[in-house]
């Protein structure tokens, strides 16, 4: 489930908080703020960094590493499907992620997170370490891993539409247009390719498909208040009073027939897809923002129609990369109708409702543009920060 790009304009400050949260202050370890003077008044107020060219590729680079994990998801799951079945391939490949998150915690003696974002992490963990995994397993019983790969094309922009309603913003006409194409592409895929109707497979990948996305979009807040991997390392190992019995059940109910590709794939999805590819992938995305990674994204189906080809010998038809390309060609469209032209920042205690416009050395001004502006909280510290995990 899921985060950067020539594409974007590297003008555009992505920063995402929750205004319902009375974060700590920034710390000095919080990216240099900078003075600009705020709309109609003569008065200046402290905005963001722009993340410097090095933290841009540095980032682009964790995110794409993640987008490579990701795209071997679905085939590792076939062939963990060779030899377990859909709930003891769910149950133990979180149980062994969990237990090298919790090693790594120990190990590093990280204090357990604030209380306020424990909601958070039961996000991330309901969408990309239970929802995500599970749903996809069960569609892939009876859906190939290239029909799979074009339906779950369209996370990266269920995660814009998640991110955009996360940060209060309103995305523009064209955005929403895109969207709904994209959309109305992969149901028209899913409608042809099983004859007249989504399957149940398809039902699973949908709501994967909204479970990811919301988890991608908290992981990624998430991630501006601590490391990526602790992130994902702390929602595994609060998953474990559930996996653990859960795995034991599963693993006495069902077929069990372990070889060479069975175990293969359950260590890929374990420590690659589950653990390591969340890491990079949350690190990334606290780097350049969700807008930018979610551009990455759109190279994973097309990755893991190929992988399906080489890995598991499966035959394409003409409607899965046509899908596909028309799936990344909204997407990117959805993308680019996001770029904020300025950023707005959110009204404070005794302020105006009126949305301020912060200049970024852009000519064209918020509205004119027609963009979708990321908002800035004043009270939050902005993404990337505390990578230290400092309480």
């Amino acid at each position: 489930m899921t985060a950067q790009d020539s594409a974007t304009d590297s003008s555009a400050i992505a920063v995402s908080g929750d205004p319902a949260v009375d974060d700590a202050p920034a710390r000095g370890d919080d990216p240099a703020p900078r003075a600009v003077p705020t709309s109609g008044r003569g008065d200046t107020h402290a905005a963001p960094a722009l993340p410097t060219p090095f933290a841009l590729r540095t980032g682009t680079l964790l995110a794409a590493l993640g987008v490579a994990a990701f795209s071997l998801t679905f085939p590792a799951t076939a062939w963990a499907l060779t030899g377990l079945g859909p709930w003891s391939v769910t149950t133990c490949r979180v149980v062994l992620a969990a237990l090298i998150a919790g090693g790594a915690l120990a190990a590093l003696r990280v204090p357990v997170p604030d209380r306020r974002h424990w909601p958070g992490l039961l996000v991330v963990t309901a969408g990309v370490v239970v929802g995500f995994p599970l749903l996809t397993t069960l569609a892939l019983e009876t859906s190939t891993t290239a029909h799979a790969a074009v339906v779950v094309g369209l996370l990266p922009l269920t995660t814009a539409a998640f991110s955009a309603v996360r940060t209060g913003v309103r995305p523009s006409r064209v955005f929403w247009a895109a969207a709904l194409a994209g959309a109305a592409v992969v149901i028209a895929f899913a409608v042809q390719q099983s004859g007249g109707a989504p399957t149940t497979g398809d039902l699973y990948l949908f709501g994967a498909l909204l479970l990811c996305a919301a988890g991608y979009t908290e992981g990624g807040r998430l991630a501006g208040h601590m490391p990526g991997w602790q992130v994902i390392g702390w929602a595994l190992v609060g998953c474990l009073p559930l996996s653990v019995p859960g795995a034991v059940l599963a693993l006495s109910a069902e077929d069990v027939h372990l070889g060479g590709r069975a175990v293969a794939g359950l260590l890929w999805l374990a420590v690659g897809s589950q653990f390591v590819g969340m890491v990079v992938w949350y690190r990334g995305m606290a780097a350049i923002g969700v807008t930018r990674a979610s551009q990455l994204q759109l190279a994973q189906p097309l990755l893991t129609l190929v992988w399906s080809v080489l890995l598991l010998g499966e035959t394409l038809t003409p409607a899965a990369p046509i899908a596909a390309v028309a799936v990344l060609v909204c997407i990117g469209v959805t993308q680019r109708a996001r770029v904020p032209a300025g950023v707005v920042r959110a009204s404070g205690p005794g302020r105006t409702g009126r949305p301020e416009t912060v200049e970024t050395g852009r000519s064209e001004t918020v509205e004119g543009a027609g963009r979708i502006p990321e908002v800035v909280d004043r009270n939050h510290s902005p993404a990337g920060a505390n990578q230290d995990n400092r309480p």
